[in-house]
């Protein structure tokens, strides 16, 4: 907006065409004085004189009509033109050689010769000549007067002459003008251009207070979670209410002053260091704090459970995330650490698995017992059973049987819980095992409607527990079938890498929810999709598969879409590997 007005002031200032018609005119009405006043004296040819006036007030109307109506410069040179031809008559009307207002004629001169162009200094030089000659018109024995001839050929050069001086005057200003012009033009643009920088740090640092407030308000509602940063040493900067009621120190007592690591137990932080194992060679000032922040120094998140002491000296289980905090250049900072006490967690984790072990190695004697006490009701010699007789004895020996298999499903999860689950290492031929959980699930495929296929290669060896990989192996089998409906299939494939063998269980039934996924290997979870169609089942099958395939150092994974099938993958080392 600032450019614009002033290039138009620019474009204002320049003369119009009255403004340099008006001292013609003004000269003009002067001459007029004496010549009204005196004629006798002055006159010497009426006509003349009012062919010249006439001239000039055509030339005064015609400036006026150009600035009026803002036609182009080349029109507007019209007015010099007839001030020449005017000039001419008024001074071939007034005696000519004696005339008073041959002088005038230096005034249309100046207004072609500050024209742009080298030309208007020749079109000057002919003017002065038109305006000198002109008296002829009058008086053509004016030809062979030496003296006005002389005049009216010396006279033009030196009015050429002033014209060139007069040009050259003019381009020199118009060249600082138009420099002045294009400066002004880039110190408004620039000041434009800072005012619209003053207005958007205004809105940004705005901006960046109302951020600053909520972030100072969250900050301080976090009291259920430990908030503590750091700069890049590991020197406290920020202590959140969350930190204030777990350490049991304000942020007084810390920022500035206190380090982080301070509030770990040293042989944690020792023992994280040498599982490090910083490269030979690099200096490490604080190994403890290098200890906490090197996974999210390198860049990654890292979360992990450490244990914070309190200044009373408790010591607090916690899970701790650890992050780096970085500049607008990617630079790090420092380092924030959010913790979540998990001591209650720990103590109720703690007294399930000791009540999942306990109750469970209390049902299973009494459970032995009554089985051992049926088997000899049904084999006792000299006893005749009738046939509902003995279809109550086996239904109480079918479910007194899977009630023991739950209980022991309910001592190994303890058992892996605990860590106490082991697995014997040997060489196992995982093609055999595989082989042999199909052949003991084919009976119930074929009585489902089930076609049970195998894509199983042969000499595929893993180290392991040949039991536990066989229990795994059922478990996946035996899960597919129940989720398969009638008319389904169940395809199972053993395929080795180059240090990995894939054990697939593919199969075409109902499918899982895509929100479950992450939920399945959780003990007593159970998929919607098996609550909807009745499957049996309490939720163990999947821990203790996955447990097992832990302990092999395997993976077991998972890929499903509801409605059209699963497929788990239980990936091993090759023995040797």
């Amino acid at each position: 907006m600032r450019v614009s007005r002033l290039s138009l002031r620019t474009q204002v200032d320049s003369p119009t065409p009255i403004v340099k018609q008006l001292p013609v005119t003004v000269f003009f009405l002067l001459a007029l004085i004496p010549l009204l006043l005196a004629p006798g004296n002055f006159i010497s040819n009426i006509m003349a004189v009012t062919i010249g006036m006439a001239l000039a007030l055509a030339g005064t109307g015609l400036a006026w009509i150009f600035t009026a109506r803002t036609i182009m410069s080349g029109w507007a040179l019209m007015v010099p033109v007839l001030d020449f031809v005017a000039i001419g008559f008024l001074r071939g009307g007034t005696g000519t050689n004696n005339s008073a207002f041959g002088a005038l004629v230096i005034l249309p001169i100046v207004w072609l010769a500050a024209e742009k162009g080298r030309r208007y200094v020749v079109y000057a030089a002919l003017g002065a000549a038109v305006t000198l000659l002109l008296p002829i018109v009058f008086d053509w024995k004016l030809v062979l007067d030496p003296g006005f001839m002389v005049r009216s050929l010396v006279t033009p050069v030196v009015f050429a002459v002033a014209a060139a001086v007069i040009n050259e005057l003019s381009r020199q200003w118009r060249r600082r003008a138009d420099v002045a012009r294009d400066e002004a033009q880039e110190r408004a643009r620039m000041l434009d251009e800072s005012v619209e920088h003053a207005r958007r740090l205004a809105d940004s640092e705005a901006q960046l207070r109302e951020l600053e407030r909520m972030f100072r308000g969250l900050w301080g509602a976090v009291t259920e979670q430990s908030a503590i940063g750091t700069d890049r040493t590991g020197l406290i900067d920020a202590w959140n209410p969350g930190a204030v009621k777990m350490l049991g120190l304000t942020s007084e007592e810390t920022e500035g002053i206190r380090r982080i690591d301070e509030f770990h137990l040293a042989e944690e932080l020792a023992i994280r260091s040498k599982e490090l194992n910083f490269p030979a060679g690099e200096t490490v000032l604080n190994p403890g704090f290098s200890a906490l922040v090197e996974p999210a120094r390198l860049g990654s998140a890292d979360v992990r459970e450490w244990t914070y002491v309190h200044a009373d000296g408790r010591l607090i289980p916690v899970d701790l995330a650890v992050t780096a905090r970085v500049t607008e250049l990617g630079e790090i900072a420092g380092y924030l650490f959010v913790a979540n006490d998990v001591t209650k967690a720990k103590e109720l984790s703690r007294l399930k698995d000791e009540f999942v072990g306990l109750i469970s190695h209390e049902l299973r004697t009494p459970l032995s017992s009554i089985l051992g006490y049926l088997e000899l009701l049904r084999d006792e010699v000299g006893t005749e059973l009738s046939k509902n007789q003995l279809h109550y004895l086996a239904v109480a020996e079918r479910n007194a049987n899977r009630l023991l298999r739950l209980v022991g499903d309910l001592l190994f999860t303890a058992q892996v819980d605990s860590g106490m689950f082991h697995v014997d290492q040997s060489e196992q031929s995982l093609d055999h095992i595989v082989s042999a959980s199909v052949e003991s699930a084919r009976p119930a495929a074929s009585s489902a409607g089930i076609t049970l296929a195998t894509e199983i290669e042969s000499g595929v060896a893993v180290r392991g527990d040949a039991v536990r990989i066989g229990q795994a192996c059922d478990n996946l089998i035996s899960n597919a079938l129940k989720f398969t409906p009638e008319g389904g299939s169940v395809t199972v494939s053993v395929e080795s890498n180059a240090d990995h063998v894939v054990v697939a269980v593919r199969d075409t039934g109902m499918g899982i929810a895509a929100a479950e996924l992450d939920q399945l290997f959780s003990r007593f979870f159970r998929a919607s999709t098996a609550t909807k169609n009745a499957v049996p089942g309490v939720g163990l099958g999947l821990v203790i598969t996955k447990a097992i395939v832990t302990a092999h150092g395997g993976e077991l994974s998972v890929e499903s879409e509801e409605g059209k099938g699963t497929c788990f993958t239980m990936t091993l080392p090759l023995a040797g590997s």
